[in-house]
């Protein structure tokens, strides 16, 4: 006996720290963003920083370093990657786990976890590829390198989580909750639609949170086939470049200590801030539907 609450104590422990260690990590990543930041805005106008559309670091005379330009790319693309891929992912998640036969299942289930594994390198290649000539020739433009592109291939590479999440949210819906609506005279779409999917809102949230992360954290892809184009964009067909992209390009060469080089860690302090305010909404909205019950 006392050697199992030994061993329950020691793991008990051996947890507890390893869930420290990862608040921690975060706490002190965040705060190296945040000193380096602050480097950053020393020289640079706060105003002028979130507001200016012109990010020219390299300019002769006075350098300008603008990032709303690509503050608004990011949450385009991001926004039109989620436009595309929740309703995709939430239908395709409902089929697998309430329509299609084992045999397909058992097919496409794999399949699709199969995608998460592909480089984003790579999927970037095929934008480039096949995706931006055939939206080229489809919206008779220039080229295809512009934010429609990238929101797709962002899509593509959110869904495999999406569906995945959901699916599961989807199996543990109480079955006595649909042998509840059968027994009313609903049929299987109504049971669905009415009963099944309301019943696990917090599990979709949860899908379309981790798939919003994917989204906003994607570097290699938008940088290959969104156009890098530092202007402010009027649409989806205007070539972008995210801030992901941003820090990825010019990091490896920028200069240590220059506003530039502190810049980029404020771009990077940006799309932290982002991605937990989006968490945290997330989770509080989830929290609320779990005490409801769904």
């Amino acid at each position: 006996m006392n050697q199992r609450l030994f061993w329950d104590r020691f793991f008990e422990k051996v947890f507890n720290g390893t869930a420290w260690v990862a608040a921690l990590t975060l706490v002190g990543i965040f705060l190296m963003l945040l000193i380096n930041s602050a480097r950053a805005f020393e020289t640079i106008s706060i105003a002028e920083f979130f507001s200016g559309t012109a990010w020219n670091p390299a300019a002769y005379g006075e350098a300008t370093y603008g990032i709303g330009a690509m503050l608004f790319s990011t949450l385009l693309v991001t926004i039109g990657a989620m436009l595309i891929a929740v309703p995709l992912g939430i239908g395709a998640a409902a089929f697998l786990s309430e329509i299609a036969s084992p045999r397909t299942r058992n097919i496409l289930k794999p399949a699709i976890e199969m995608l998460a594994a592909i480089p984003s390198v790579v999927i970037g290649f095929l934008g480039i590829v096949l995706v931006a000539p055939a939206l080229a020739k489809i919206f008779d433009l220039p080229h295809g390198l512009n934010a429609l592109n990238g929101s797709i291939l962002l899509a593509i590479m959110a869904l495999p989580t999406l569906i995945s999440v959901t699916e599961d949210a989807i199996h543990a819906v109480p079955q006595h909750y649909k042998e509840a609506s059968y027994a009313l005279g609903a049929n299987r779409w109504e049971t669905l639609l009415r009963v099944t999917l309301p019943s696990c809102t917090s599990g979709i949230l949860v899908a379309i949170m981790l798939g919003l992360g994917r989204a906003l954290g994607e570097t290699m892809t938008v940088l290959m086939a969104t156009g890098n184009a530092t202007a402010m964009p009027n649409g989806f067909f205007d070539s972008v470049r995210t801030l992901t992209a941003t820090v990825a390009i010019e990091m490896g060469e920028v200069p240590f200590g220059t506003p530039h080089y502190f810049s980029l860690f404020a771009c990077a302090l940006v799309l932290f801030l982002i991605t937990l305010l989006v968490n945290i909404a997330a989770e509080r909205v989830a929290a609320g539907y779990r005490r409801k019950g769904q």
